[in-house]
């Protein structure tokens, strides 16, 4: 059933993303309201975070359906078979490792994550490999050389220049 591209949803954050490159602190401050939602996710190792791409959310990026990859160069892609900041919505999607968790306070410790400060977050959910990882897996040509696995990628990205950030 096709629907009209003009329906909208309302989300709300659960929460945002407080980052200092420079302090080398990086976390998720859950919103009081969402407290209870924190309870038994310190039982998983990782978390999906789910995050609105605000700084992206122009009506102008909104319509930017391909782009030139940073880390190919002279390839362009189409929005969804890249990890692309520029998309129809918005939406950034970061696993990382949970360093930590104040319940209390609503604060998620993390090694880092590829979202501004105060980037607004609207959802988490723990990492199961079992429905989160597929063992048969086949990736674009410019990225045949990435690492498997994510614990790798800072140091393959530190040997590797691209221009992720220009």
């Amino acid at each position: 059933m096709m629907t009209s591209t003009t329906q909208s949803y309302t989300v709300y954050p659960i929460g945002y993303v407080q980052a200092s490159e420079r302090e080398g602190r990086y976390e998720i401050k859950v919103l009081p309201t969402c407290l209870a939602a924190l309870e038994q996710l310190e039982s998983f190792s990782h978390v999906m975070i789910i995050w609105w791409a605000d700084q992206h959310d122009q009506p102008a990026e909104r319509k930017v359906l391909t782009t030139l990859l940073p880390y190919a160069p002279g390839v362009r892609a189409g929005v969804f078979a890249c990890r692309s900041e520029y998309r129809p919505n918005p939406i950034g999607i970061t696993i990382m490792p949970i360093l930590g968790i104040d319940q209390k306070s609503g604060v998620i410790t993390l090694p880092w994550i590829d979202a501004f400060d105060g980037t607004p977050v609207l959802d988490l959910k723990p990492y199961l490999p079992v429905s989160d990882r597929v063992r048969d897996v086949k990736v674009a040509e410019w990225m045949q050389d990435w690492p498997e696995w994510m614990e790798d990628a800072g140091a393959f990205f530190v040997e590797n220049e691209t221009n992720f950030g220009n």
